[in-house]
């Protein structure tokens, strides 16, 4: 009997040494999936990703995509004004979120987008498309990681460099000589602006060919390019 119960009194403490272990084990699997995505984020702050998930995923349908990297420098000023007037105009104002833009989307019913170039950034570079609330939760937490580590213009770079413009065609070098047959240091500024207003429907918009309310679309962003010029919301990306 007395063997029987230091028996039971050594198998006691077991649930809880697992239980312990358990946790332990999970909070490292926590700290290890962040420590990864700080890692890979700051490896992208220098180094520019070779592909996407979106771009392997056409190239895989398609038989092959079009990019073509180009530095910051070698993209005409007014393209990048273009893109921020077109998408995100508050775009150095905010910390990756637009809360008032947010807002506006919710009291709208959500029948308007409040996506930044910063989440589209980390959409585009890390995760995958479609309206996925994981994707989604994913995106707002590791949009401000993103703002922190990168400079406004290292975002706005890769923006436009994994942007899709066209079926198969991505980047602005390569959305530049699609449309006009020049490079994005050359694009003018109605050039920019039709490359700009494609960006919300690449599939279903014609930077060459516009229709008459893609024309309208494309100078209204002429007229924003202009105003973020004066008024100080291009000075985050402007060297």
């Amino acid at each position: 009997m007395a063997k029987t119960r230091k028996s039971a009194k050594s198998d006691t403490p077991a649930p809880r040494l697992t239980g312990r272990l358990i946790r332990r084990r999970l909070r490292q699997a926590v700290l290890g999936v962040i420590g990864l995505v700080v890692l890979v984020t700051l490896l992208y702050k220098l180094v520019n990703p070779p592909t996407t998930p979106y771009m392997l995923t056409e190239g895989h349908r398609l038989g092959g995509v079009t990019q073509d990297w180009v530095a910051m420098d070698d993209i005409a000023p007014v393209m990048a004004r273009s893109v921020v007037a077109a998408e995100d105009a508050n775009f150095c104002l905010h910390w990756g979120l637009d809360i008032g833009a947010i807002r506006a989307a919710l009291a709208a019913g959500g029948d308007r987008g409040a996506s930044t170039i910063s989440q589209q950034v980390v959409k585009n570079v890390y995760l995958w498309q479609g309206r996925n609330w994981v994707r989604k939760a994913l995106e707002a937490v590791w949009t401000p990681l993103t703002e922190f580590l990168w400079s406004k213009r290292r975002i706005l770079e890769l923006y436009m460099n994994v942007a899709e413009f066209d079926t198969g065609v991505f980047g602005v070098q390569a959305a530049a000589q699609h449309y006009f047959g020049v490079d994005a240091r050359s694009l003018s500024g109605v050039q920019a602006a039709r490359l700009a207003m494609v960006l919300p429907d690449p599939k279903g918009r014609d930077a060459a060919n516009p229709t008459a309310w893609q024309r309208r679309r494309a100078a209204g962003i002429m007229d924003g390019a202009a105003t973020i010029a004066v008024d100080g919301r291009a000075s985050c990306f402007q060297s």
